[in-house]
Formats: structure tokens, C-alpha cells, sequence
């Protein structure tokens, strides 16, 4: 008949722990001599620091060959996006809705436009971009002539955007019928905008449903234009005083006053039409005024 087995006290188990720790019969540590420790650390660490150096000399590798100026791959987006200020993006579409009667829903919109406009502001455009750039080209830098490695970046003056530049009107037309609306084309490095004749892109919109709440527009800078001379675009880091060429647009709501606007930057070589990306150079939003 088999003999239980003694079921031993936790004061035994805890000798036994120790015995395994240092076994002073074998001078063993965990099992192991001290002279086994020294070869199996000095394995590890003789491992661990070829992987380390494979690691970092892979990664200084790759960054040797990067180009810090210019991405490899450019194969996601073959047209840049549009976007519209103030910028109420919600998950499926945008509608600028305020209430003229109501301070905190206009100053909402205003304080949107204040914030976005801040680098534009005439004084910090000439301390930061003072370079004379050349309206109606393209400008080209092969070289970094700039400060500190950099290239020059055109001034875009927050004037420029006249009644929609919040200077005389810092309400930006939302205390009344006629708001403005500021859109901007997305950078993409190197992107040349083309319209085949040498002339600029430049912003169209359309009123796509509700005609007749919307009696006209007008557009700042005129005729909507993107000057060419803000292309191309080199980077952040070649470029880190660039600002996005805007077009602003002031809407006169009549009747109902609600309106689907649609906005195309308008260029050869800038698509609309990608079902799949719907801020592919256009933007279409909802603009109401509430009294």
C-alpha cells in the first residue's frame, strides 16, 4: 500500500527556497556555480549587444537614405484636398449654421476665423516672410538660399482677404446675412497646379441646392485666384515659415437663407470627381443663417 506523502509545513518550503538560492554544500546560486553565471551572463550580453548594433546600424542606414526633405512614396494622394473654414466637421457633413441674433452662436464662427487667420497677420508675415516674390510664377528653388538652410516662403497678407479678413470686420459677416467662408487647398510637396494656359488655380463656387436663398458672392483675393508664385511647396522643413494661399468668399443669403454650396479649386491637374475621397479639390457644405 502506497505511503501518503508528507504534506510539508510552509517553514519547510520556505528552507527549501533558500536551500535553491544558495546551496552552500555545492556553492550554487539557483543551481549554478559562479563560474557558470560569468559564461551564461557574458553570452547574453555578447548577444544583446550585437542585436543592439545590428538594430542601429539597420536604422542609421535607412535614415542615411532618406531624403529629410522629400517623402519616397507620394502614391496616396494624387490631388490635393480643400477644406473650408470655420471648420464644423462633424462625421457626416458640413454645415456652417449660426444665429445672427444670438452672440454666443456668431462669435462662435468669428472666433474660428480670428484663430485660423493668426499667422496670416499682416505684421508677422512681414517680420517672417519678407522675401519679394514674384507674382504669376512659379517659384523654383533648387538651392536652400534662405536663413539657415531653409528656402523662402511668400508672404500671404491677412489684408489681402479684404471685407473677409476680419480687420474692419472682426463678426466676419455672421452678425448679419452675409457670412464669409475662407477655403484652403491642402499642401502637397512639389504639386504644380496647371490650368494648360499659364494661369493660376483658382476657386468656383456653385450653389448646388437652394439658388434662390443665395443672391451672389464675392471673392477675396479677386477672381478667387492662388497666385502661382506659392507653388511649389518644398516642405515643412525646407519651407517652415510657408502659409497656404487663401481664397475667401462672402455669401448674401435672401429668403430662407440655407444653401448646399459646393467649392472647387479649378486646375487641369486637380481632380473632383474621386467618390472615395470627397474633399479631393473641392469641399461642399451646408450654409444657414438663423435669425
Amino acid at each position: 500500500m502506497a505511503t501518503l506523502k508528507e504534506k510539508r509545513t510552509c517553514g519547510q518550503r520556505c528552507q527549501d527556497f533558500g536551500h535553491f538560492v544558495w546551496n552552500s554544500d555545492d556553492g550554487t546560486f539557483m543551481g549554478r556555480t559562479p563560474e557558470k553565471w560569468v559564461y551564461i551572463s557574458s553570452y547574453y550580453l555578447a548577444f544583446y549587444v550585437v542585436m543592439t548594433g545590428l538594430f542601429s546600424l539597420s536604422i542609421y542606414v535607412l535614415m542615411y537614405t532618406v531624403d529629410p526633405y522629400y517623402p519616397v512614396y507620394q502614391d496616396r494622394l494624387k490631388s490635393p484636398g480643400v477644406m473650408v473654414w470655420p471648420d464644423m466637421y462633424n462625421d457626416e457633413v458640413l454645415e456652417l449654421t449660426y444665429n445672427m441674433s444670438d452672440k454666443h452662436s456668431w462669435m462662435k464662427m468669428s472666433s474660428c476665423l480670428q484663430h485660423f487667420l493668426e499667422p496670416y497677420n499682416d505684421t508677422k508675415q512681414e517680420h517672417c516672410n519678407y522675401h519679394n516674390c514674384t507674382s504669376g510664377k512659379y517659384f523654383f528653388q533648387p538651392k536652400f538660399d534662405a536663413p539657415k538652410h531653409t528656402k523662402w516662403s511668400c508672404p500671404f497678407y491677412q489684408s489681402t482677404l479684404g471685407n473677409c479678413s476680419g480687420i474692419d470686420d472682426p463678426t466676419f459677416g455672421y452678425t448679419t446675412a452675409q457670412p464669409c467662408v475662407i477655403i484652403k487647398m491642402n499642401r502637397v510637396i512639389n504639386f504644380l497646379p496647371n490650368n494648360g494656359t499659364g494661369m493660376a488655380p483658382y476657386v468656383n463656387c456653385t450653389v448646388l441646392e437652394g439658388q434662390e436663398n443665395v443672391r451672389g458672392h464675392v471673392y477675396y483675393p479677386e477672381n478667387g485666384t492662388m497666385d502661382l508664385s506659392y507653388f511649389p511647396y518644398y516642405g515643412k522643413l525646407a519651407q517652415p515659415t510657408y502659409v497656404n494661399p487663401l481664397v475667401a468668399v462672402k455669401f448674401d443669403l435672401i429668403n430662407q437663407r440655407h444653401a448646399k454650396i459646393q467649392c472647387r479649386v479649378m486646375a487641369n491637374n486637380i481632380a473632383y470627381q474621386n467618390i472615395y475621397e470627397p474633399y479631393e479639390g473641392k469641399v461642399d457644405f451646408y450654409l444657414t443663417a438663423l435669425s
